[in-house]
């Protein structure tokens, strides 16, 4: 490992960039928390817990150049986009962070994708991070990166109930879905840049569990006792085509040879819905 322990965390009030930010620390990594809003309770609550705060957007190229001089590896990921202008900005904004980091000599590059991205899938926020993705790799940078499936935190948006939970999702009931909860992408990417030589050159896609929504279901009723069922809906969308069609290809027994604490999704829900 280099003896320059400074790592800039882009995204680092989001789901992955803070959990990446907060495993670093607990490594014992010196951590430039980007962030738009320094005033944000997520921002200040990284502070607290060690951080560096450094303003800036990654909309502007001479921000992320000035960020990246002098920093051992940068942990990149995007907003989503959703249409064309910020489908744009996304793919602008990963190309500019992989070339900044070409440009300062950055020792590793940890970006965060998605998986099936790199199967033509269809769809366009997948679309925009395989174009990303093809060139990170055209760089010929120390990269590692990371292809994350369904987030579980998103789940988390049925946790409240009144009377009875309804999942209301475009989704086929028999058809297995993978997850992966934010904290262990954090894992990975701290194990990352614990581990260069383990890790540069690879992309991995992460999942902790692979279950139906009709078992999500039945999972939230168990542990909420609350009356819970899947309501499925027309598939329209193409992403929701793509997970009946197709969907993730993670290999979860093997993460979790590298990661035995990768946790499942009733073991996430279990710590979550103590916690609200």
């Amino acid at each position: 490992m280099s003896d320059n322990k400074i790592v800039l965390v882009l995204g680092a009030t989001g789901n992955q960039g803070g959990a990446a930010a907060r495993a670093l620390l607990s490594r014992g990594w010196t951590v430039h928390a980007f962030v738009r809003n320094p005033g944000r309770p997520e921002a200040r609550a990284l502070k607290e817990q060690g951080a560096v705060l450094v303003q800036g957007d990654q909309n502007d190229v001479e921000c992320l150049r000035r960020t990246t001089v002098g920093v051992h590896g940068v942990f990149s990921v995007q907003a989503l986009g959703y249409e064309p202008e910020t489908l744009a900005a996304e793919v602008r904004q990963g190309k500019a962070v992989a070339d900044v980091a070409k440009e300062n000599g950055v020792a590793h590059l940890v970006h965060s994708s998605v998986d099936g991205c790199e199967r033509g899938s269809g769809i366009d926020h997948f679309e925009t991070k395989a174009d990303i993705e093809q060139h990170v790799l055209a760089l010929g940078i120390p990269a590692t990166i990371l292809r994350p499936v369904f987030f579980m935190n998103n789940l988390l948006h049925f946790a409240g109930a009144d009377g009875e939970r309804v999942l209301q999702l475009p989704v086929r009931p028999e058809r297995p879905m993978q997850f992966i909860a934010s904290d262990d992408i954090g894992h990975f990417a701290g194990e990352a840049f614990d581990d260069p030589e383990k890790y540069i050159g690879r992309q991995i896609a992460l999942a902790g569990d692979e279950i139906t929504f009709t078992e999500v279901a039945a999972l939230y009723e168990r542990l909420t006792g609350t009356p819970t069922r899947l309501d499925p809906q027309p598939i329209e969308d193409r992403m929701f085509e793509w997970f009946a069609e197709e969907g993730y290809r993670a290999d979860i027994p093997a993460l979790r040879e590298e990661h035995p604490g990768l946790l499942t999704l009733e073991r996430f829900l279990s710590q979550r819905l103590a916690t609200s």
